[in-house]
């Protein structure tokens, strides 16, 4: 989870700034618990717990589901977050930037197995399991997209003149791995490619969904399928390839060839990777970010 200074994240910072909260979270981060239980373990009322529950899951720090066990309904709280990520305010430098938004169905290229499938914000497009369907021309508009292993590559223009100088470019989206149904014990090694050069792998811990519902995904889409991801950002410049702020490879920009007048990129799982579990990218419309792919350049001017 990567928050910043905007109102929105004040009610995140406000859950953390209390003792009892950092002992809820750290007896849900071992196991589901109930309010009654955490109560008991922390000699709190259940209605002090019930408080305290709302504003951690208000600030997205933990979610609470109702299930049915032992002939009752139990309402069932867990960790949400493993890092909170805080980017403070900074100066800023004189070096400029463009920025692409990619829709997660501007694909150029794939080879997709099953499971796999895609859907728009209103309707799913076509079958699922059915690789023929990345072809379908509603797929354009597609804002989810999901695939047990091979690749979905992306075309973009180069919008750089000639005398700006790369400097740094930065490639973010939602990511997830794909186990049928939802898991969240299900790695996938995700491979980034950038104008054919290999970034470095990543490996997704999970198809995340059995805690909550993504914020954004639609009210008709299946509860028990694919619901968000994490947001990944990942960073080359004159030092290297990292993934949020950890180093992913040696890769520098400038073995990336960014003076061609289009750039590809590249998602993929390979067959012959360690952990084949599959890749879910999620668009604008689905998940926890409502965003596309994000292409960033930063650059200096002659």
């Amino acid at each position: 989870m990567k928050v910043n200074g905007d109102p929105e994240y004040m009610a995140l910072y406000e859950a953390l700034a209390s003792e009892v909260r950092w002992r809820i979270m750290e007896l849900v981060s071992a196991q589901e618990m109930n309010a009654k239980d955490i109560a008991t373990c922390l000699g709190l009322t259940p209605g002090i717990v019930t408080m305290h529950l709302r504003k951690l899951e208000q600030a997205e720090l933990i979610s609470c589901q109702r299930v049915r066990r032992n002939g009752g309904t139990h309402k069932l709280c867990r960790l949400k977050q493993d890092v909170i990520e805080i980017e403070l305010p900074f100066q800023a430098t004189a070096r400029s930037s463009r920025e692409q938004s990619i829709p997660v169905g501007h694909y150029t290229a794939f080879e997709v197995f099953p499971t796999c499938g895609l859907a728009t914000k209103e309707k799913y497009i076509g079958h699922f399991d059915d690789p023929r369907y990345f072809l379908d021309p509603e797929r354009v508009n597609a804002a989810i997209l999901w695939f047990g292993r091979g690749y979905v590559e992306y075309k973009t223009p180069n919008y750089l003149l000639s005398g700006d100088n790369p400097e740094e470019i930065e490639i973010s989206a939602e990511f997830a791995s794909e186990a049928p149904g939802l898991n969240d014990h299900w790695p996938s090694d995700i491979r980034f490619v950038f104008n054919g050069v290999t970034l470095g792998t990543w490996t997704s811990p999970a198809d995340f969904g059995r805690a909550a519902r993504g914020k954004h995904t639609p009210d008709w889409w299946m509860r028990d399928v694919n619901q968000y991801g994490l947001w990944k950002t990942i960073r080359v410049n004159a030092d290297g390839t990292f993934i949020d702020e950890e180093r992913l490879s040696d890769v520098t920009i400038g073995d990336l060839r960014l003076h061609e007048s289009f750039w590809t990129l590249r998602f993929a799982v390979d067959e012959t990777a360690e952990h084949v579990g599959g890749l879910t990218l999620y668009g604008s419309g689905f998940g926890n970010h409502d965003k596309d792919i994000v292409v960033k350049v930063y650059y200096a001017g002659k």
